[in-house]
């Protein structure tokens, strides 16, 4: 069944899939920069190469200060005057500031300035990204056909993967040019052709009608203003966390390993296995591409299954596969094998896949409609701002503390997971009771389904 506007659920996922993958493809380029190119062009390099890789890795963590911020603004925009809006809006602040990377001056022409226009720009991609996840996710997940919430969601979800396979191919392209070629200016050719990619998200997202439910909620919105006779005073943002922080605090941990075990796994793995084992560069971008096409192809495949067995033991299982490769997944960069290596790479990716698409479903759930956009986007954007833009920070510091050794990073990993595990299951339930206390609610719900029919009992 579709939506009630009419919209077809495959164009709206669609949509959310373009506008993720750009924003994503230039989060991505700049994370993989961080770790193979900032430290050298944007610092001096008098400074020690550990101290240069940990301020690279801190332009990077700064961006994710804002996104919080981002998610309270484009999520009151969004619960107030609708999801497709913001989705316009945060696609051209990201595409702005990643081109403007592109053209940034080094340290060695315009000194300390180049890091401070780099910082500049960051933070204004971290307030789109703020704002983009919980809009992307909405947009798809609230056109879904009941029963496939987890499935359409996982639309949005892919934006990651396309965005990573897109950036690492960029990145391994322009390394083919040799390494002085791509240190002068290579690596700023994946930031100034987003540029182009911008402008095909522009179009696909213009089109899009807004979300039925959000239809839904302005009608509420403005019966009840003409009863009481006054517009709605409480944000978005104080009702949530009068109401629901609870599941805003459990959805943080819920999401960590997603967010912050992705960067140990990527950008971590890439600074450690090229700066400390002396590892090819382009054989680790080459892994992580390949690692970045088997995640696209599995989501929607894991997505489809947690709409039949519950999305909540699809992300247990992931998290638990995350635990069992922790250790592994770094023992074999010593090996020097690169089968050994991309075999890793590829059975990580496998795992945390399962995290991706059924997570954003069950996360939808536990917000009641008029405040969902705030509640997703807080919860997404504080768990990055503290395990995604710490995490990697905090596995180079503790690899340092420990002689140069991985295995601190790996149990780092294992323990947020194991935490996830548990938070997983009780999102899951406070999901579950958000949406039987909508149903019991005197003459009816108080705020309509995220589909036109019942939600998944899957979910």
């Amino acid at each position: 069944m579709r939506p009630a506007t009419g919209q077809s659920p495959y164009r709206a996922a669609v949509a959310a899939l373009a506008g993720t993958s750009i924003e994503w493809y230039d989060f991505y380029a700049f994370a993989t920069a961080a770790a193979i190119v900032f430290n050298d062009v944007f610092f001096p390099p008098d400074m020690s190469p550990y101290l240069r890789t940990l301020s690279a890795f801190a332009t990077f963590a700064i961006g994710f200060l804002l996104r919080p911020l981002g998610g309270i603004v484009f999520g009151h925009i969004g619960d107030r005057v609708g999801r497709k809006k913001t989705l316009v809006i945060t696609l051209v602040m990201m595409g702005v500031a990643s081109f403007a990377i592109g053209l940034l001056p080094t340290y060695a022409q315009v000194g300390a300035l180049a890091p401070i226009l780099l910082i500049v720009l960051r933070l204004v991609q971290g307030i789109a990204i703020g704002g983009e996840w919980g809009g992307a996710v909405l947009i798809a997940v609230e056109n879904a056909p009941r029963g496939k919430a987890a499935f359409f969601g996982s639309f949005a979800q892919l934006g990651s993967s396309v965005g990573a396979l897109l950036s690492t191919g960029a990145f391994s392209l322009m390394n083919l040019f040799g390494h002085d070629a791509f240190m002068s200016w290579g690596w700023r050719v994946p930031f100034l052709a987003s540029a182009m990619l911008v402008i095909v998200g522009l179009v696909v997202r213009v089109k899009l009608e807004e979300s039925p439910v959000m239809e839904e909620v302005r009608k509420e919105q403005q019966t009840k203003q003409a009863k009481d006779g006054k517009e709605e005073t409480k944000l978005p943002v104080v009702e949530v966390f009068q109401k629901a922080w609870r599941t805003v605090l459990v959805g943080v941990f819920a999401l960590a390993t997603a967010t912050g075990g992705y960067y140990v796994v990527t950008s971590f793995l890439l600074s450690y296995g090229t700066g400390d084992l002396h590892l090819s560069e382009s054989m680790l971008l080459n892994g992580l591409t390949l690692a970045a096409f088997l995640e696209l192809l599995v989501t929607p495949w894991l997505s489809w299954l947690a709409d039949r067995v519950g999305s909540h033991k699809v992300v247990i299982a992931g998290l638990v596969g995350v635990i069992v490769l922790a250790l592994p997944q770094f023992t074999v960069l010593g090996t020097g094998s690169v089968f050994l290596i991309w075999l890793m790479m590829l059975a990580m990716r496998l795992v945390m896949s399962a995290l991706y698409g059924p997570i954003a479903s069950i996360l939808v759930e536990g917000f009641a409609p008029h405040v969902r956009y705030t509640g997703i986007s807080l919860s997404y954007q504080i768990c990055n701002m503290i395990f995604g833009g710490l995490a990697p920070l905090a596995a180079v510091s503790l690899a340092a503390a420990a002689g140069g050794h991985y295995w601190p990073p790996a149990a780092m990993l294992m323990a947020i997971s194991a935490i996830g595990i548990a938070c997983t299951a009780r999102l899951h339930r406070l999901g579950k009771a958000q949406t039987q206390a909508q149903a019991q609610t005197p003459d009816g719900p108080t705020q309509p389904p995220m589909t036109p029919k019942p939600v998944p009992t899957a979910l």
